[in-house]
């Protein structure tokens, strides 16, 4: 009898739950926001509807108490026909808020449901409405409610930031999500539309910072996305007068501190301010899983791995159906030699998109290093078949494997299009052939493009210039501590 009361009391294997019934609500630490119902029976509201659900995700991700699965993933669930269950165990959450969105003239209508997603058990139902002026403050409502009702702690901060919507101009708010609705695409033509649409929200209402700061936030976005073509020295100055002024609006843009930490580090090369940006974006937004991965590299550049790593990872855990983070886990791994966990890391990002570039870039580096080079070659190879602006990656692995004829054609091949922009591949190829004179043309071009990974290829401690005077001064100018 005394064992048995233990076991109840401790609630061993569900023992006392199964008994007496659970005591209390369920804990929920981890929250996933599916994408929202369409209940205006028209596909061209679609962008409205996806904008509702992504300010959902924003206004909870303020929540540092909580887990928030962000948008990428969470929009693969568009239309799915899985359980609740089966959701819950992919994105790893143990809530799951579905709802609908429905708008009638000047009014909105939200309705949300928390489910606890292993059990799929109904928590809680409520249905918001207001004007379509007040939609911010819609959000933050539902956002309240879902934070009480599952009983997680605001901070003062975070109950502050919940509370403090403004009104918004109809017609500037709907160019904003239409805007931001293309430039998820991630395509030349929704970049197009998408910046058209932002500048077209900005002369609605220059006093609105949310375009301002999904401008600031465009450029980063267009230049690694595909079909790409703004450069650095174009799109980052843009980016920064756009963030700047969300800020000057907004000082509590998570997004705006972002964009502005991604420009003082890829572009500015001011590392106290771009740390200074990441954590100011983090602490407003904890579950911002951008603002982790790009300061994970951060952190990487100055030599501290495990603290890089765990941004990464978290990044990876708050996304975890975009194959970026996880590839970029692997990359990390790939700069300390680790090569069977850059190997390991690429994979899963391949099974979630098999046609992931840094995924294959990883794999096939990874493999080069291994000297496994029939299996890095077959990877590189697909890399350059998917976009061939990765073309050189598959020349220094030909280099590696000893098949200097093969690669410099594709180094003849890059050269007769942008130098500038292949420069910091050029550089890597010509130092591997122990070229000084190209290898510090190709080097010096990059410095002038700004190419992103410039800073990491001037702190790599294995580097054989970093004794060349030529290298030193383009470190100091590069504000890098001697």
């Amino acid at each position: 009898m005394l064992v048995a009361a233990v076991l109840i009391a401790r609630n061993v294997g569900g023992l006392r739950d199964r008994l007496l019934g659970p005591v209390g609500p369920p804990r929920i630490e981890s929250l996933a926001v599916l994408p929202l119902e369409n209940l205006m029976g028209d596909p061209q509201q679609e962008y409205f509807v996806d904008g509702m659900t992504e300010e959902l995700i924003a206004d909870l991700s303020q929540v540092s108490a909580l887990r928030v699965i962000s948008r990428t993933s969470v929009m693969q669930y568009k239309g799915t026909k899985k359980s609740m269950p089966e959701i819950a165990r992919e994105l790893k959450v143990d809530g799951v808020i579905e709802g609908s969105v429905l708008r009638s003239g000047d009014q909105v209508r939200i309705t949300a449901q928390l489910i606890q997603a292993a059990t799929d058990t109904h928590l809680w139902a409520k249905s918001y409405e207001r004007d379509l002026r007040d939609v911010l403050a819609l959000q933050e409502e539902v956002a309240r409610a879902i934070a009480g009702e599952i009983r997680v702690k605001l901070t003062p901060q975070e109950q502050t930031r919940l509370v403090r919507a403004r009104p918004v101009n109809p017609e500037t708010h709907e160019a904003y999500l239409k805007a931001m609705f293309y430039l998820y695409k991630k395509t030349p033509e929704g970049f197009a539309k998408g910046l058209a649409l932002l500048q077209q929200a900005i002369e609605k209402d220059p006093a609105d910072p949310l375009p301002y700061a999904g401008l600031a936030l465009a450029y980063p976005i267009i230049y690694h996305g595909p079909g790409g073509t703004i450069p650095p020295r174009e799109g980052f100055p843009r980016a920064r007068a756009a963030a700047l002024k969300a800020l000057e609006l907004d000082e509590s843009s998570a997004q705006a501190h972002l964009a502005l930490a991604a420009i003082k580090l890829y572009f500015d090369w001011d590392w106290t301010g771009a740390e200074k940006e990441f954590r100011r974006a983090l602490e407003l937004n904890p579950n911002l899983p951008e603002a982790h991965a790009h300061y994970g590299w951060y952190l990487q550049l100055f030599g501290g791995f495990e603290e890089g790593l765990a941004e990464g990872k978290r990044a990876a855990e708050l996304d975890p159906l975009s194959p970026t983070y996880t590839a970029w886990v692997g990359w990390m791994y790939l700069n300390v030699h680790q090569d069977d966990k850059a190997i390991a890391e690429a994979r899963k990002a391949l099974d979630i998109d098999p046609n992931s570039v840094d995924a294959l870039f990883v794999l096939g580096s990874a493999y080069a290093e291994k000297k496994m080079f029939e299996q890095a070659i077959a990877a590189h190879q697909k890399l350059r078949a998917v976009n061939p602006d990765w073309k050189l990656a598959l020349a220094e692995t030909y280099l590696a494997a000893g098949r200097k004829d093969d690669a410099l054609k594709l180094v003849a091949e890059t050269e007769r299009e942008d130098y500038s922009k292949f420069s910091l591949d050029l550089f890597g190829i010509q130092t591997i052939l122990g070229n000084r004179k190209e290898a510090f043309r190709a080097l010096d071009a990059a410095f002038e493009y700004h190419h992103i990974f410039l800073p990491w290829e001037m702190n790599d401690p294995e580097s054989p210039w970093r004794s060349d005077p030529r290298w030193q001064e383009l470190r100091r100018r590069m504000n890098f501590p001697k």
